[in-house]
């Protein structure tokens, strides 16, 4: 029991966390941040820090730590045992130590290496099933007052909430990491690619997409190497009447022109040396379907002719034979080259060209849409991650940084061989700024800027500045909000549209 009776400010705080733990489970940090920051400021404290037990090392790692010491203390960990954060998730009780230099249980290094002075500490444990997952611990109670029974019995109550977070919130991200794992999975196994699309620039791409997939008109997609051209074919074949019939694809730089045209168009017996049987070509083999020609713009100047009669007619011969075969086949060609100027050079049909570019569809390259990094690096992750059998939950927040701060000359492709890399190296259970091995130099940021209109690369600004503003103060939004001069409750409005997270 409470020995001066119930706190109806601390109720009622108690009853808007607990409000939230059953309303969203999608971020378990934010909520655990907000649970982290009422707790110290009904304790009174003027620090605080909530630890976890990693289950792989037995250690504790400052998950969120608060005050102004609080973004350098949460680069230490403890070993269980050490400290009264330690000694706390050892024992699985609560401590309350009012005078630290008289516990000898009482860790004062990583005090002393941030430089910040600690009196008195108030820890707790916090527990799923009766095991200890966890410590939050307050530090040094404002005015130089002791921590009391009812100020531990009130944190008892937030860690209870924490504890409820974190599994829901763990329970949460299995069963979504199993349905993206189980989609990623169904869509391999069918052929394709699994399509993962954020940005404002690439929504509109799949919006013209949607367009024009239920035609039978040829498409012409252009772009940077690596920028993801063939999703964009696959995802048209996908939307289109001709879903349910063959998706084939053929690199045209890949094979000389002599195997190239009985790669697309099939040959019989004794064309030439080895042709020992006839065989189908891949429009034969497409029939019904589509046919996706990559680097269209490698395509010999001979076997564009033949080509533009396929477009025309729907209609070819095998090499080697005089027999007409005629064909249904839709036809999606991607090029990296600057095809104008191919047929301004002679090198592509000009006729073949207009032939092909009935509706074109332009793929921006990375760098241009910068939102669609942290979930295509994500989808990478898991999908290295299940192949490596390596369980690596995430990025730190200095590789997410890493990987924005990129241009990304090779685009979608380096980005998948970056996180390939990452996770091959990664010794620890998150990718850090290292394990990618790009070099980001300070005007390589300056670039994130180029190509976007002056709002967004003021939201650029925006993101970037309060985020550091947040890190510099222990992500504590209330003294943030005093330093950016602004309200706490514009700041959070702020934090979320402009998807700021740590």
């Amino acid at each position: 029991m409470f020995k001066s009776g119930v706190d109806q400010r601390k109720l009622e705080t108690l009853i808007e966390i607990n409000a939230q733990i059953n309303s969203d489970y999608s971020d378990a940090r934010g909520l655990l941040q907000t649970i982290l920051e009422s707790a110290t400021r009904l304790s009174g404290g003027e620090a605080s820090s909530l630890l976890l037990v990693r289950p792989e090392n037995n250690k504790l790692y400052f998950e969120i730590a608060l005050g102004a010491k609080g973004a350098e203390v949460e680069k230490y960990s403890l070993n269980l045992g050490e400290g009264i954060a330690g000694w706390v998730a050892q024992n699985n009780r609560s401590l309350i130590v009012n005078n630290v230099d008289e516990d000898e249980r009482y860790f004062g290094d990583i005090g002393k290496q941030v430089g910040y002075e600690t009196h008195s500490i108030m820890a707790v444990p916090m527990r799923i099933h009766d095991r200890c997952v966890g410590v939050i611990e307050i530090l040094n109670k404002k005015d130089g007052k002791p921590f009391e029974e009812d100020d531990r019995q009130w944190l008892e109550i937030f860690a209870t909430q924490a504890a409820l977070a974190i599994q829901n919130a763990q329970s949460f991200q299995r069963v979504s990491r199993e349905v993206v794992l189980l989609q990623d999975q169904m869509v391999e196994q069918q052929g394709y690619h699994h399509f993962v699309c954020e940005s404002p620039v690439m929504k509109d791409r799949v919006a013209i997409v949607e367009r024009l997939a239920p035609t039978d008109s040829s498409v012409l997609i252009l772009g940077e190497s690596g920028v993801g051209k063939e999703l964009f074919a696959e995802q048209i074949h996908l939307r289109s009447t001709r879903r349910d019939r063959p998706f084939l694809r053929v690199n045209c730089a890949a094979l000389p022109g002599g195997l190239l045209e009985s790669e697309l168009f099939g040959h019989v017996k004794g064309a030439f040396t080895d042709a020992q049987s006839d065989r189908r070509g891949r429009f034969e083999l497409a029939d019904g379907g589509t046919i996706f020609l990559d680097e269209i713009g490698e395509l010999p100047l001979a076997l564009q002719a033949k080509m533009l009669r396929v477009l025309q007619h729907q209609a070819f011969e095998r090499v080697g034979s005089s027999e007409t075969i005629k064909v249904d086949v839709r036809i999606i060609a991607a090029t990296n080259k600057d095809i104008d100027q191919a047929v301004a050079d002679g090198t592509f049909r000009r006729d073949l060209y207009y032939r092909l570019n009935v509706l074109p569809l332009y793929v921006p390259p990375l760098r241009e849409r910068a939102e669609d990094i942290p979930e295509l690096a994500a989808h990478f992750l898991r999908r290295v991650s299940r192949e490596t059998k390596k369980p690596i939950s995430g990025f730190s927040s200095e590789a997410m940084d890493v990987l924005l701060s990129y241009t990304w000359p090779g685009n979608v492709r380096e980005l998948e061989n970056a996180v390939e890399r990452a996770v091959v190296v990664s010794r620890t259970s998150e990718i850090q700024g290292d394990d990618l091995g790009l070099h980001v130099g300070g005007p390589l940021k300056e670039e994130r800027y180029l190509g976007k209109t002056l709002k967004d690369s003021v939201n650029v600004f925006k993101k970037h500045f309060i985020r550091h503003t947040l890190e510099q103060n222990g992500w504590n939004q209330t003294t943030t909000a005093k330093v950016l001069g602004i309200q706490r409750t514009y700041l959070s409005r702020l934090i979320k549209e402009l998807d700021i997270s740590r």
